[in-house]
Parts: C-alpha cells; structure tokens; sequence
C-alpha cells in the first residue's frame, strides 16, 4: 500500500500506517492542484488537512485511491460526489478536535466578554483605557447555541460552569436529547430573540450558508455577541459589519471566514470584533488526535474493514458493525442472486423481520445493491457507490422492518420487480458462519449461497432430477448439494443444486430443454 500525507499532518500520528510493505509519503511542501494530479495516480490512500483541495480533477487522476482522510471533521476541501462516484471513501476525524473547538469558543467569548485584545493592544501602544474597555459578565446570560452536534454540547457543558442559560437549535437532535444536555431546544426565531451571546457550530450547507444574515442579525437582541468557531459562510460578514457599526450587534469573534486565508474584509475595520486565523483545532493534542484517528480509519479500510468514521457511506460504531458484518454477506449473496435470476430490476422491496428490526439495516440494503449491480454494471462497486449507482440506473428502493420473524430468528426478504415478472428470495443467518437462502418465490430451500448453483423452476412428477443429474453427469459436473422447494406433490417446485464447476452455456441449454423444467438459471456467488 502506498500512503500520500500532506498538510504537515504529524508523522507521529500516522504511526498505524507503518507497517512492513506500505510506503509512508510525507510531504509537508504544499502542492499545488497540477502537481498532485500528476502524482496521485499510484496511491492508495490520502490524508489532508484543509490546505490541499481534493478536486474531481484530482479524484479522476487517483486510478488506485480506495481512501481519502482528512485529518479534522469538515470535508468541505473534497469533491464528496465525485469521491463517491468513483467508490472511494471519504474519512474524517470527528472527535479529535472537539475539545480544542470547544474551548477555542469559550476562549473568544471570553476575549470578546472582556475586551482583551483591545486591552492588550491598548497598553502596548502605551494607553490606560479601563474606562473604555468596561465588559461584560457570562453569568446569567443566554447563550444561544446553533447545532448541538459533538462540539455544540461540549460547549453547553462548559458555559453551564459559567452558569450561562444555554438554549439550542438543531433540527436534528430531539428536545429529550436536548434537555439531557442542560439545554432548552427552541427555534431558530426564538433563539435569535433571546441570546445575549450566539456561538455557532453547524456545518456549511446550502440550507446554513448566509443563516445569519441581514434579516437574521436584525431579529435578534441589542448588543448581541456573535462567536463562530464553524465555518465560513455561515455568517454574511457585510451584514455582520454593518450591524457591528450600527451597534446593533454588540460584537463579533469569528475564526472562520468566507474566503480563507483572510485578505480583505470589512471586519477587519470593526473595532468591536476578534479574529483568528481559523485556529479551532489549532492545539497539539488535537493535532495528534485527529492525525491518530483517521490513520486508524485508513489501516482498518485498507485491511478490509468498515471504518466507523467514513463521511460518503453509513457509518457504524465499530461493537454493532461487528454483530452487521454476517448480515451485510449475506445481502451481497441475496443481492447477486436476485441479479442473476431475474432480468432487468426496477425496483426493490426489502423486508427485515424478527432480530433485526432493531438493527441499523443500511449497511445491509446497500449490500444487497453491491452485489446486485457488481453482476449488472461496469462500474467498480462498492459500498460507498452501490447507492448512488442504483439511482442512476433508475432503481427504485423501499425498505419495511417487521417484527415477526415468519419461523426464522432474523430474515431478509427481498421482492424485485424485473422485467421478467416479481423475483421473491429470502435469507436468514444461522450462525456467523452459516448463511442459508430460505425461500425462493415462496418455495421453502436450505440453500447454501456459495459457489455455483442452478435454480431450476420445474413441474414436480418423476424423473425431472434424475434427467438434470444425468445432463449433468455427462458434462462431468458434480453436483454438491441439492434442495427442492414444494408446496404440494405433483404442483410447481423449485430445485437448488450446488454444483463443483461453472456450467458452460449448451449444458445450461440442455437442461432448459428438459420437459418439465421451466427456465433454468445459474449463479455465481464468486466464492
């Protein structure tokens, strides 16, 4: 494996990279956009900070890259999209920095409370202005808290010991969530009209770019103080300007900006406002966290497994995914046999009943579409594009969990209209080890989904097996297993043979031709 680090990520916190036969690049020159484009072609992972922009350009050069980290919790610097469609995966490190934000935060509201860079600059420049720098206290003010993600609630926690009022607002989160935190969950309007301080820590969308602008400043309180340790864009900085010089906006401490680095902007002429350049993570342990982190992310993507961090793709809490990953091979069988058995798919039903109705499913459906389309597409698929793929081929899913497990301790049911009709299959996981296919178009199997296997509908009398077992023999196949699905003597069936070897086509052919048999189907579970 081939690793490219850039950004001056620290090389002690990729430590988990190194190992016998994968090559550590660190570069701590920045490159710039042509450059990497001509040298990303033969790596397989890459790890940035906020510097270097992954571009569809540079994605479409990376022909090896299975990942892409970065280093801190905004993706805003990768094409995602374009990151997706190719099947890469996009990792970040969401908790490395969460208490450096934090009290990057509170620091500035402090800063801002208190007037101390004014102070400070006031006495270097030889001036004693206590009269002119008179603050504020935190105590008993509202502290208006815009997201109450990971960073919002550490800030909660920590302005609750300045015993600040702390109201929130987060469309995400429910108002039980809320109040465990010490927060009171309200609306954006409300929130806006009670806050004496407002602290941001929502990510840059289309719906939060310019949330705070001139009609939002103006809705809220006189002489409200503005914080935003989350990005750019989020607050218009004209607006904000021009509030802070009517005074209606009591102050402003921003570490992020609209165009970063900062050259021009109209805060910088605003006597009342503090600014970083961007330094919310800007601590060594963070640093070292979050390198830590998404190292870790990487080793576990490149050794085949599912990091729990991944941004393009559902991400899982490493004790559930492991109780996940039988269930998820089980959906890429169910998946490649719906494939290979019905025709063109429009559209997919998938049904998970007894233990896994209290299982978070995704991973699971979107294996099923892995290994539908891995038999359908020319693409590479994968988890992190089998989605995206699905909706570009126009297909169509729905997803029911019901409690009643039809006799199984946990099944998957999956009904596909095809341009041959409804395809009916079901699977369910005995043991970790022991996935079976349990029903075919409402025909009870034990099949084991492995290997090869001829699906053969037919009419059940005399004679059908014996005729396909002979078909068989002479093409000097050997048949594994076998299964026969019924509901009543002498109606329709299904039969399941596992065979040893692939059959060619004419054999397919000859056992079609059989009288009785009424199609006949083969699949390759590629194992």
């Amino acid at each position: 494996m081939k690793i490219l680090v850039l950004d001056g990520v620290q090389e002690a916190g990729v430590k988990a990279l190194h190992r016998p036969g994968w090559q550590v690049d660190m570069v701590l020159e920045r490159w710039t956009e042509a450059e990497l484009i001509s040298r990303i072609g033969t790596y397989d992972a890459l790890i940035v900070r906020s510097a270097t922009k992954v571009t569809a350009s540079v994605i479409e050069a990376a022909h090896s890259l299975k990942v892409i980290g970065r280093a801190g919790v905004g993706v805003d610097n990768i094409d995602l999209d374009a990151a997706t469609r190719r099947g890469i995966v996009v990792v970040n490190a969401p908790d490395g920095n969460t208490i450096a934000a934090a009290e990057h935060s509170l620091a500035l509201m402090l800063a801002l409370a208190r007037n101390i860079p004014r102070g400070d600059a006031s006495l270097k420049n030889g001036r004693w202005e206590r009269k002119d720098l008179v603050g504020v206290e935190l105590r008993q003010k509202t502290l208006g808290i815009l997201g109450l993600g990971r960073i919002g609630s550490a800030v909660a926690r920590r302005a609750q010991g300045f015993d600040m009022t702390c109201i929130g607002y987060d469309p995400y989160i429910s108002t039980e969530q809320a109040r465990h935190m010490g927060v009171e969950l309200v609306s954006l309007g409300e929130l806006l009209e009670r806050s004496d301080f407002i602290t941001i820590h929502m990510p840059l969308t289309d719906d939060t770019r310019h949330l705070l602008d001139a009609s939002a400043l103006a809705s809220m309180k006189q002489g409200v103080r503005i914080i935003n340790v989350a990005r750019g864009g989020i607050v218009c900085e004209a607006a904000l300007a021009e509030a802070l010089k009517t005074g209606h906006v009591g102050g402003a401490a921003l570490d992020v900006f609209e165009e970063e680095p900062l050259v021009a902007s109209p805060l910088v002429d605003c006597p009342n406002v503090v600014l970083t350049p961007h330094l919310g993570a800007s601590t060594e342990e963070a640093q070292l966290h979050v390198a830590m982190d998404v190292a870790e992310a990487i080793a576990c993507l490149l050794d085949g497994g599912l990091p729990s961090n991944a941004v393009n793709m559902v991400g899982i809490a490493p004790d559930i995914m492991e109780k996940l990953i039988p269930f998820i091979a089980l959906g890429e069988k169910l998946g490649a046999f719906i494939a290979q058995v019905g025709g063109g798919i429009d559209h997919l039903r998938v049904t998970y009943s007894g233990a896994l109705v209290d299982f978070q499913t995704g991973p699971i459906t979107t294996s099923i579409i892995k290994g539908m389309l891995a038999k359908i597409v020319d693409d590479h698929v994968n988890l992190v594009n089998a989605d995206y793929l699905a909706r570009r081929r126009g297909i169509k899913l729905e997803t029911v969990h019901k409690g009643n497990g039809d006799d199984y301790h946990n099944r998957i049911a999956i009904q596909a209209t095809t341009s041959e009709g409804i395809l009916r299959v079901a699977g369910s996981v005995f043991q970790p080890d022991l996935l079976r296919i349990v029903e075919i178009n409402g025909y009870r199997v034990d099949a084991v989904p492995t290997g090869h296997m001829l699906v053969a509908p037919h009419e059940d009398k005399p004679g059908i097996i014996g005729q396909v077992g002979t078909v068989l023999g002479k093409a000097g196949i050997n048949i594994a297993t076998m299964q026969v699905g019924r509901k009543t003597p002498g109606g329709p069936a299904v039969m399941v043979l596992g065979t040893d070897a692939e059959l060619p086509q004419d054999v397919l052919a000859a056992i079609c031709q059989i009288h009785g048999i009424d199609g006949a189907k083969q699949v390759d579970f590629g194992d």
